[in-house]
């Protein structure tokens, strides 16, 4: 996460399929929420596939944070934690593959 450009955006899937966990989004989320505040993780970059934050009592204000934070970068969010996650996608150089599948 810490490759995420400021101003840029991901999506706890993506990060999940980075790292190798396919499908395991939910469990990047879980990671997240558990990192002590303030913390030099860009976590704050990191939302939903549906360009969203997820707004919850649970998250204790973070969702705000994360709100504030987003919008220093220059993402526009709303009220209701949308944003325009197609605009903003980061999409990390991935290593090339010759085609046997190995890493060229």
């Amino acid at each position: 996460m810490a490759q995420i450009p400021a101003g840029r955006l991901a999506t706890y899937g993506q990060i999940a399929e980075l790292i190798g966990a396919f499908g395991c989004a939910r469990q990047v989320g879980w990671a997240l929420r558990r990192l002590p505040l303030p913390s030099a993780v860009p976590w704050h970059r990191v939302v939903n596939a549906q360009g969203r934050i997820s707004m919850s009592p649970g998250r204790e204000g973070s969702d705000w944070m994360q709100i504030a934070l987003l919008r220093a970068e220059g993402i526009p969010v709303d009220a209701a934690g949308r944003l325009p996650l197609r605009r903003y996608l980061w999409n990390p150089a991935l290593p090339s593959v010759d085609a046997s599948g190995d890493p060229g």
